[in-house]
């Protein structure tokens, strides 16, 4: 009883601490990563917002890759963008990975989190969710110099670089989304939603949980 009790301690906190849940009483022994709010890089937000913070996945995205007892990697994702470097450095290291791993968009995909979620080897969206797409800005700030403008385009380069290799959008399709300007009201892009996501070919599949799960395992059976 007291190691039950231990047990869900340990979920318990690994849950409020980093978002992680590893299940044990399943089929294939899977860990589950929750990357929500905003992407925290080099700079640490107010305590008021939520956020994920990079130097905690990049650890755990380590651990999950060495640990022999983890068979697949289910990333839930609901971001409303954040750092780019940090966002793209954790994408980076989830497509590197040799196991399965499997990628969710509940709520949105905002901005970094577009790559995010095209990282995993099969991605899923939920109907009502949308992915958010336009180019990178930045706060604070910016001199008005041609260097600026060449810094900016060398950076979106390679966010869409990393897109289009991961997904089945080309360049050109997801350029001229993300430079749309007849959507947003006080930006440049455009809002997808899951129907038009997979339609675009930027996420796999229209699913759900339970669908994520059943690729994972088939992945890891596979």
């Amino acid at each position: 009883m007291k190691n039950k009790q231990n047990e869900d301690k340990s979920i318990l906190e690994n849950i409020e601490d980093f978002g992680t849940v590893c299940p044990e009483n399943s089929p294939h022994k899977i860990q589950c990563i929750v990357i929500v709010g905003e992407i925290e890089g080099h700079t640490a937000l107010p305590e008021q917002s939520k956020s994920t913070k990079y130097e905690h996945i990049i650890p755990l995205l380590v651990n999950i890759e060495q640990d022999n007892s983890i068979e697949g990697l289910l990333i839930i994702l609901n971001t409303v963008g954040g750092d780019v470097e940090a966002g793209l450095a954790i994408a980076e290291l989830i497509s590197g990975m040799k196991k399965p791993t499997v990628s969710l968009v509940l709520g949105g995909g905002h901005s970094i989190g577009v790559p995010l979620a095209v990282s995993a080897k099969k991605s899923f969206i939920v109907p009502s969710a949308t992915m958010t797409i336009h180019p990178v800005r930045m706060n604070g700030l910016v001199l008005g110099v041609p260097q600026t403008m060449n810094h900016f385009e060398r950076m979106q380069n390679r966010i869409t670089e990393f897109v289009t290799s991961h997904s089945a959008i080309n360049s050109e399709r997801f350029t001229k989304l993300m430079m749309n300007t007849g959507e947003l009201v006080t930006d440049v892009g455009s809002v997808l939603n899951g129907t038009a996501a997979v339609k675009e070919g930027l996420i796999d599949y229209l699913g759900s949980l339970s669908d994520a799960i059943k690729k994972l395992y088939e992945l890891i059976e596979n």
